[in-house]
């Protein structure tokens, strides 16, 4: 329930057609398994801070949300994506957030986020990561601060979701989603958050990071719980797999001590292996821009 001076960000009857759409699609093809979703307050604004494993995300994470949860799920999604005349139509009528990655738009988007969570009492999903995980065993990687940023701005809870089973419906990198057999799904949310110990720091890049890794370490324990295996002791890092990458491609000087130079393409080749993961791709997330 709205407070009086909440705003209604959707158009009451797209959001009855589109949920019933989903619903109907989801339900023929996955069967989702939600626990946890007590943790989600019924009112109020809240970030949903999710895991990615697939581009199919948007709608199983939204799927767990409006039906487990009974929140509707509101997304930043990529400009891109908001070009395409009936999407756009539909997105903006159920209240998703447009976003431009490196444009003063993209502050925008994020004052726009805040202005959901603070005014709108929405409950705004982020995925912290930026795009699908690189992880080879598909854990969390680390994460970017947008989220961490907004939670400590504007005081709103944090509940992590950690999920499962995306990967066998629509594998990263893959364009044909395997359908049929119907494909389990585990959803699981915890309690919000605690950061507390930042609330009444300055944000600095610091604070930043500490918060953003309890964030994830949250949600990297509920995984670990889904799946019933222990995770990595450090998160994979995206950015600086790619780094490595690109050292590996360089040409190795005539001066340069043999040994030292085998052992540095030794170590770039292994993170180019990580970096393409399990699909053996490496392009930015097709469908939603989420790292606030």
């Amino acid at each position: 329930m709205r407070s009086p001076v909440a705003k209604q960000r959707e158009s009451r009857w797209v959001k009855a057609v589109v949920s019933r759409i989903v619903r109907f699609v989801l339900w023929f093809v996955t069967k989702p398994d939600w626990k946890g979703t007590e943790h989600v307050p019924d009112r109020g604004g809240v970030i949903i801070a999710a895991n990615h494993l697939s581009l199919a995300d948007p709608l199983t994470v939204a799927h767990f949300l409006y039906i487990g949860a009974r929140r509707w799920p509101t997304f930043t999604m990529k400009d891109a994506i908001m070009r395409i005349p009936v999407v756009s139509a539909v997105a903006r009528s159920t209240g998703q957030i447009p976003v431009k990655r490196g444009s003063t738009d993209a502050v925008k988007a994020l004052h726009e986020a805040e202005l959901a969570l603070t005014r709108d009492e929405a409950s705004v999903i982020f995925y912290p990561e930026g795009t699908c995980t690189r992880d080879p065993d598909l854990w969390p990687m680390t994460a970017k601060t947008g989220v961490a940023r907004l939670a400590l701005t504007t005081g709103v809870p944090v509940v992590p979701v950690a999920h499962w089973g995306e990967q066998n419906l629509l594998p990263y990198g893959s364009k044909k989603p395997s359908l049929f057999p119907r494909k389990r799904l585990e959803f699981m949310a915890g309690p919000p958050v605690d950061l507390s110990r930042f609330r009444h720091l300055p944000l600095t890049g610091t604070v930043l990071k500490e918060a953003t890794e309890a964030i994830m370490a949250d949600i990297t324990a509920l995984q670990a719980r889904i799946r019933g295996e222990e995770p990595p002791a450090v998160p994979y890092d995206l950015k600086r797999a790619r780094a490595e990458a690109k050292r590996a491609e360089r040409p190795v000087g005539p001066d340069e001590p043999g040994e030292r130079a085998a052992a540095g393409a030794g170590e770039a080749a292994d993170g180019t292996a990580r970096a393409e993961g399990r699909t053996g791709a490496d392009s930015e997330n097709g469908k939603n821009s989420t790292e606030a």
